[in-house]
């Protein structure tokens, strides 16, 4: 069996990795993939090879899936969802993980997310959405001088779009940002005014079919740059499952007060949702509500859930794509995870590449249970050189939080690249914006 993932960064060799130990998968091609995501065939692994494609390259995606026999294809990001690959795929009559683009607007449009919500009764923050600036900055001038608030950019910004704010001053700065500067291009054509909830926040991946959905393990994700959720909001800078605030009981009511409902209601308006649902939820002190949706695997997150999942990924994944999956007995390891992010010097801003990199294979040598996902990674010649912000995800399972974080940190000591950054206290905070 033949695998396509398309995408290129930490979520995607996170992906291909655990398929690789699926018995029936032969080969797996990653679009366009980076520095680790391409290995020849082992004992008991799959090999891998990195195609030029790019994610948007809908044809040529189709093209190669049906001239290389693929059997399922995985979306990794969210721009091709959004931009209809899963509906040109099955059009194609080609098996493809990953909603369509109508279902897939609960990421692609925070409105519409919102608004779905409003409509099927799911915990969300009270919000407004806007259009016009001037309704927007009239609707802010009527609110507490001293009110906290979040402001959104309705469209995708590439994970930004978001700017947390103390106060109605800081507030009308970034009602400026996006609807003025325009900061996040077309996507801030709309803005949310959203409730600024408090509480830590969790991540929660389910798999679902179209009616059946099954949550994978709790993760939760560190968003600032800095120790002590301090400095600027990045892609993620770690990331640890499970949570040991969050048990079984509260687990169920996330699925019964959002999950469910997110897929009935979207079964309901005829649009099924098949794919991974990424719940990203605030436990507030009135109970779980939800941040935001996405519409794909999470980053970092995916990196430390799918080491902990034990039931076989591609069998998992098929059944979705065939509406199965209530046919699947989906099982969890035990112990926990952790992933912490090596990024580049002055990341989340400008940051240079080609930084040589060292070390990897000796890291993942110190443990079994060590893995290094790569995400912002090429090869320059016969060198690994860094090639994006967030350059490795070192990752490690344990019989706990404390060991899986101890093995990480082990193998950072051991990897290197000039001016690597990372935090060294992923794991021991609660993060409470997102």
């Amino acid at each position: 069996m033949h695998i396509l993932i398309i995408g290129s960064g930490g979520r995607e060799h996170a992906l291909a990795w655990k398929i690789a130990r699926s018995p029936q998968v032969t080969h797996i091609y990653v679009a366009p993939g980076n520095a680790g995501t391409s290995w020849p065939a082992r004992e008991n692994v799959a090999p891998a090879t990195n195609i030029s494609l790019n994610v948007n390259d809908i044809n040529g995606l189709i093209a190669f899936a049906q001239s290389h026999q693929i059997a399922l294809t995985i979306v990794g990001p969210e721009a091709p969802l959004a931009a209809g690959l899963t509906d040109a795929f099955l059009a194609h009559d080609l098996a493809v993980f990953g909603p369509t683009q109508a279902a897939a607007q609960l990421e692609a449009s925070k409105a519409f997310a919102k608004q779905f919500m409003n409509d099927h009764n799911i915990p969300t923050g009270g919000w407004q959405s806007f259009t016009d600036y001037d309704q927007a900055k009239t609707y802010l001038a009527s609110l507490p001088a001293d009110k906290g608030l979040v402001l959104k950019a309705d469209g995708l910004a590439a994970g930004k779009g978001v700017i947390i704010c103390d106060n109605r001053a800081e507030a009308q700065a970034a009602l400026d940002e996006i609807m003025v500067t325009a900061a996040f291009g077309a996507a801030g054509n709309t803005v949310l005014i959203e409730e600024r909830l408090t509480g830590p926040e969790m991540s929660l991946l389910a798999l679902c079919d179209g009616h059946t959905a099954v949550p994978l393990t709790p993760s939760r994700d560190h968003k600032r740059a800095l120790d002590g959720d301090q400095g600027l909001n990045t892609g993620g800078m770690g990331a640890y499952a499970p949570l040991p605030d969050v048990d079984q009981t509260l687990i169920d009511e996330i699925m019964d007060t959002v999950i469910h409902p997110t897929i009935q209601g979207m079964a309901a308006q005829g649009t099924p949702y098949v794919g991974v649902l990424y719940a990203g939820i605030m436990l507030t002190p009135d109970g779980p509500k939800v941040l935001e949706f996405n519409c794909r695997f999470g980053d970092p997150e995916t990196q430390v859930v799918l080491p902990m999942l034990a039931t076989d990924l591609t069998t998992t994944l098929l059944a979705c794509a065939q509406g199965t999956l209530d046919q699947v007995d989906v099982n969890l390891h035990d112990g926990a995870c952790a992933a912490v992010i090596m990024s580049a010097p002055g990341y989340p801003q400008t940051y240079p590449k080609g930084l040589p990199i060292s070390g990897i294979s000796q890291a993942e040598a110190l443990h079994d249970d060590i893995i290094i996902f790569h995400a912002g990674t090429k090869m320059d010649g016969d060198q690994l050189v860094t090639n994006g912000g967030r350059v490795l995800a070192v990752t490690a399972r344990g019989a706990d939080i404390d060991e899986a974080l101890n093995r990480a940190y082990q193998a950072i000591e051991v990897v290197h690249f000039p001016d690597a950054h990372y935090r060294r206290d992923i794991g021991r905070t609660l993060t409470f914006q997102e």
